[in-house]
């Protein structure tokens, strides 16, 4: 399933964040949104999870307009990974993970065969099977964000937003997470979106990239291309930092 966006505006009231986005989530493909601070990246997340409304232009998934789906159809087909911490008292890994299920369960939450397998396989391809007896509120960062990727796993939802899913993570970490991200969309043919402000780790394992800056166009492609046309060391200049296009890395100076 494919994600469309037609000349897109995001903001809040009559204040233009972004506007003239023009691009799509493609299933198969890891897409990292890089940016600084202000560019509009938490709103454009935001607005594709349909927490917010968009300010001008539409949001297709398979060619219908998000505006025509309901709550439920929406849960069913967008899972969303915020960066916000996690506080639940009194529920294990596995009943978080759970959690990602109800979308599909009845009024009282009754789990089926079939949901639990969905569970049991997201918890196995997070590599999190050792913790499904924890207390939530025991897990360190990065055994939490790996819980909650579990849980949108077991939403098996063809999309998959996440704002800083890496943040507040140590470097072997942040590594794992985003290989874990990147598998996930090759081998389950999933559109995945990232927000994130791990440059080089982005440009390592990205297939697609989408820059944000205040007041310029998003641009958008390959690390490869970006970096081939002058794109990345244009919009990361700094007098401290280099960028080396054949790596694919920044150096400081």
């Amino acid at each position: 399933m494919n994600y469309e966006l037609n000349n897109l505006s995001i903001g809040y009231g009559k204040t233009v964040v972004a506007h003239g986005i023009n691009t799509q989530l493609e299933a198969g493909k890891m897409t990292c949104l890089l940016g600084p601070n202000g560019a509009g990246k938490s709103t454009l997340l935001r607005t594709l999870s349909a927490f917010q409304r968009p300010l001008d232009g539409n949001m297709l998934l398979d060619g219908k307009s998000i505006d025509t789906l309901s709550a439920q159809e929406l849960s069913r087909l967008i899972g969303v990974v915020l960066t916000d911490r996690i506080d639940v008292q009194g529920m294990t890994v596995r009943e978080l993970v759970a959690t990602g299920r109800s979308p599909y369960t009845n009024f009282w939450g009754t789990l089926t065969s079939k949901d639990n397998q969905h569970i049991d396989q997201a918890i196995e391809q997070c590599g999190i099977q050792a913790l499904v007896k924890r207390q939530s509120g025991t897990l360190s960062d990065g055994e939490r964000q790996k819980v909650m990727i579990a849980k949108a796993l077991a939403q098996q939802t063809p999309i998959i937003l996440l704002d800083e899913p890496t943040a507040f993570l140590d470097f072997p970490s942040k590594v794992d997470t985003m290989l874990l991200l990147s598998r996930l969309a090759h081998e389950q043919q999933k559109a995945i979106l990232i927000s994130t402000h791990d440059l080089d780790l982005a440009l390592q394992t990205a297939d697609t990239l989408w820059l944000m800056a205040k007041d310029e166009e998003m641009q958008i492609g390959t690390p490869r291309q970006l970096a081939d046309s002058g794109v990345l060391a244009r919009f990361f200049h700094s007098p401290h930092v280099a960028f080396d296009s054949e790596a694919l890395r920044f150096k400081v100076n």
